[in-house]
């Protein structure tokens, strides 16, 4: 199990790496992390969701996506609570306080998971979330030393170095931890070193000595780490490229599935400008993306409070084209209600207008993986759909996108063709639909996006094997 000194310390894409390592010496590898916390979810071929890491874990792994690699998902709705999703589906909507008390009930169905995911596996990669040294959270834990002790496995702790105090997060979480918990922890890494490394060996030497813990090693900075979706929103950069065409996007407080936005921030041709709150959405905008959203009434009105309605209205007055994917179509329509108070109160809110469409939100959630063609272009798409709701109106007889064999209608596109809508989630990862969207802008693409992602995990992976010693490590999980 790898867990971390502290969150976004890159346990994450070590575990990716290591995956693609182990993968490719032949072992059969599955990636685990018994509770995760993202909006960013991906969706299983059995109508299931996970974390977006997990996804990329099992593609390092080059194995198919399970509800069992992340048994418990929390996907936050507000600032004190979260949908929970267990195996895969929604079993609920708790507040903090509420599931810190009853996580340990879901400890059954985290180790069921596991089983499951070991049965023909030489090797599961586990991955921590947060710290094991927020002792404040360790009753009844799942995430970290409560599940690593449940199933007895061995832990590494990683450390990043890039952020500072590495010697004194590792060390410390030493210091805090009981002695059996310290005891599981068999050995450390350190990650994201900028420089000459051999300048850190003091340095290892005295947290080995101050901990009892084997050294792995330390691992330079990856610069192409940022080719690789982040689970994180803090991951999200203001302004990526300084291509020809710009395509702003609102980041709404409860924005999901924000990976959607990877490959055209890959794009050498493209400038992704992420407009925060307080910021206007830029005028010279050649396109305006409203992303998906895990609380779509909260962040239609969070959206109207930074005043972008009145820029979003006067970028289409100038004739700009406008994109919302998910949870940011359903806002580009004329109302959404919320008869069941799914998101809060019930009732029924004004949408943006610019789609003749109107959304209801209901309690059933529509998880699938969809392929099919761009209704204007022909070009080809696939990708997924993860929402609530149903959209219905005079736009959609002039669907976005026809899926599948029977050619089923999505979303919704206005008379005069500059604005759209779309439930499909993922779809500027096909190359031939964003390239014939970038050619519309003004730009192009000759890239292969999904190619990229996997030469950049194996580059991880060669990373990796460069800067840790594999072999301990591997001898570390077979005394398990």
């Amino acid at each position: 199990m790898i867990q971390g000194t502290g969150s976004n310390v890159g346990k994450s894409l070590v575990v990716a790496g290591l995956c693609r390592l182990f993968a490719d010496r032949g072992l059969k590898v599955r990636p685990f992390k018994p509770q995760n916390m993202s909006n960013n979810a991906a969706v299983t071929s059995d109508g299931g969701e996970i974390g977006r890491a997990q996804a990329l874990q099992a593609m390092a792994a080059r194995v198919p996506l399970s509800v069992h690699m992340n048994p418990v998902l929390l996907k936050p709705e507000t600032d004190v609570g979260a949908q929970v999703i267990v195996q895969g589906r929604r079993a609920g909507t708790m507040r903090a306080r509420e599931y810190g008390s009853r996580k340990a009930e879901l400890l059954p169905k985290v180790l069921e998971s596991f089983d499951r995911l070991s049965e023909g596996a030489d090797l599961v990669l586990v991955e921590g979330a947060g710290s094991p040294a927020e002792i404040n959270l360790r009753a009844g834990d799942i995430a970290n030393m409560g599940f690593a002790e449940a199933v007895d496995i061995p832990v590494a702790l990683c450390g990043d170095i890039d952020r500072g105090g590495v010697i004194a997060s590792l060390v410390g979480t030493h210091a805090i931890l009981p002695e059996a918990e310290r005891a599981r922890i068999k050995a450390f890494l350190v990650n994201r070193f900028r420089g000459d490394v051999s300048l850190f060996d003091e340095g290892v030497r005295e947290i080995a000595a101050r901990t009892g813990w084997r050294p792995l090693g330390v691992v330079p900075w990856f610069a192409d780490a940022h080719r690789l979706p982040a689970e994180d929103a803090l991951a999200l950069e203001e302004s990526d490229g300084d291509g020809s065409v710009k395509i702003a996007v609102p980041v709404i407080s409860r924005i999901a599935n924000f990976d959607d936005l990877d490959p055209l921030r890959l794009e050498p041709g493209v400038t992704l400008e992420l407009v925060g709150p307080g910021r206007p959405l830029p005028g010279d905008a050649d396109l305006v993306l409203l992303p998906g959203s895990k609380s779509t009434v909260g962040d239609l009105a969070f959206f109207r409070a930074q005043g972008w309605d009145i820029d979003l209205a006067a970028h289409v007055r100038r004739g700009g084209r406008v994109m919302g994917v998910c949870g940011g179509y359903q806002m580009l329509g004329r109302t959404i209600s919320d008869p069941d108070g799914i998101e809060g109160t019930p009732g029924t809110v004004d949408g943006l207008g610019l789609l003749d469409v109107d959304t209801v939100l209901t309690a059933d959630k529509r998880l699938v993986e969809v392929t099919g063609r761009h209704a204007a272009s022909g070009a080809a798409l696939s990708g997924y759909e993860i929402h609530i709701g149903r959209t219905q109106g005079p736009d959609t007889a002039r669907p976005f996108a026809l899926l599948g064999e029977s050619s089923e209608p999505d979303g919704a596109v206005s008379a005069n063709g500059r604005i759209a809508g779309t439930y499909v989630h993922g779809l500027f990862a096909s190359d031939t639909f964003r390239a014939g969207l970038l050619a519309e802008l003004g730009s192009g693409s000759t890239r292969a996006y999904e190619g990229e992602i996997d030469r950049t995990l194996d580059a991880l992976a060669a990373h990796l094997e460069a800067s840790l010693d594999i072999d301990a490590l591997l001898e570390i999980a077979r005394a398990r």
